[in-house]
């Protein structure tokens, strides 16, 4: 096999990258101290190539170079992929071993990352956090990628929802940078299977997933969408545990989970039948509907829609407004209005997270997954 430090002189060899982010990660792969091991190798290899040449242009390798061939056929896997694209992907893994490591060394994931931004708003990289006018703000911040929530953006988002419980803040908005309010999950997640193999990747998702859920439904503030755009996936079956969704007329609304194989998740299969009835549910998680944003309002997920030309001096005049009003009364006053479903809420998300595990480790959603990047490939 070859090693780590093959792997790092290749970067050096290939340093002229500019991407920042991709810079931080070729500086992250140097300090791993466990040896990801060869298939992982491979991965990181191949997208590393992808990234600063482009698609595979090299003769195959013989038969009896059984390393270069193992190489090629990793390179030569990816196809078309962009070099943006493998930059992303690049760094998206490395990330993932990073954390792997650190959780070991100590914590979850969310806890390191925790320790990461403990008084450090400046700290976040896949988020803006900011406190202004007693209004917390959470960006989702990878508008390139149209806010597509990667691991690391799941174990940041709860960090802030963490810290923003706790901070001097009136209220707590969450918004997207760019013209995207989130795509939902990145599933190049789906990519990075561990060494304990697809059965370990599910459960660390679902270990995530109900974690992320929790931040929502224990969030003692009001809590408010600006969705300045598109939304996709978890982005919008969330909204049920928000108190205020304030949209955009151009925003649309999507849950393509059985288009994906899987099922629903952020309890919208017990808030989704809730606000707008079983049907209009249904069409929703079973069929795949994209409502439009006065669809939405319509059916109660969104609290109100305005003119995307005024939207976001019409919103955060109105939210600096409510910042305004008494904290502990709002805080007292969100507590009575949802106390009395939590503890439902919470075995929802259960329910839906082990409704997932199994979906995440069937040949029905492998097959899906990959139709879907077979898909995106031939674009």
């Amino acid at each position: 096999s070859f090693s780590l430090a093959s792997l790092r002189l290749l970067l050096v060899l290939f340093s002229g990258a500019t991407v920042e982010q991709f810079e931080q990660a070729k500086t992250k792969l140097s300090v791993l101290k466990r040896d990801p091991g060869n298939e992982m190798k491979l991965r990181i290899y191949a997208l590393f190539k992808q990234a600063t040449q482009g698609p595979c242009n090299t003769p195959k390798p013989g038969l009896l170079d059984f390393i270069n061939k193992a190489k090629w056929d990793a390179w030569r896997s990816l196809g078309s992929l962009s070099q943006d694209d493998a930059r992303q992907q690049y760094c998206d893994l490395i990330g993932s071993l990073v954390a792997a490591e650190e959780g070991e060394g100590g914590g979850t994931a969310s806890d390191q990352a925790a320790a990461k931004h403990a008084g450090s708003p400046a700290a976040y990289e896949t988020l803006q956090v900011t406190t202004e006018d007693d209004i917390t703000t959470i960006r989702l911040n990878r508008p390139a990628k149209k806010n597509a929530i990667t691991t690391e953006m799941y174990n940041e988002i709860i960090v802030a929802l963490q810290q923003a419980a706790k901070d001097e803040s009136v209220i707590t908005v969450f918004t997207g940078a760019g013209d995207f309010y989130c795509s939902g999950n990145d599933l190049t997640n789906f990519t990075r299977v561990p060494e304990g193999g697809v059965e370990d990747m599910a459960r660390q998702a679902g270990d995530l997933l109900r974690k992320y859920v929790k931040a929502y439904i224990d969030f003692p503030k009001p809590l408010v969408a600006v969705v300045n755009g598109p939304a996709v996936g978890i982005s919008v079956t969330v909204l049920g545990l928000f108190d205020l969704v304030y949209a955009t007329e151009r925003a649309t609304f999507h849950t393509p989970f059985s288009q994906l194989g899987q099922s629903a998740e952020g309890c919208s299969s017990y808030t989704f039948p809730k606000m707008m009835g079983v049907a209009k549910a249904s069409e929703m998680l079973l069929f795949n509907k994209k409502l439009t944003a006065v669809q939405a309002c319509e059916l109660g997920l969104v609290t109100e829609v305005f003119p995307d030309s005024s939207f976001q001096s019409e919103v955060w005049t109105r939210l600096k407004a409510y910042a305004k009003l008494p904290r502990n009364s709002l805080v007292l006053s969100k507590q009575l209005i949802r106390s009395v479903e939590k503890e439902r809420l919470h075995a929802v998300n259960d329910a839906e997270v082990e409704r997932l595990l199994e979906r995440w480790t069937s040949d029905e959603c492998f097959t899906a997954i990959m139709s879907f990047f077979q898909g995106k490939a031939k674009l």
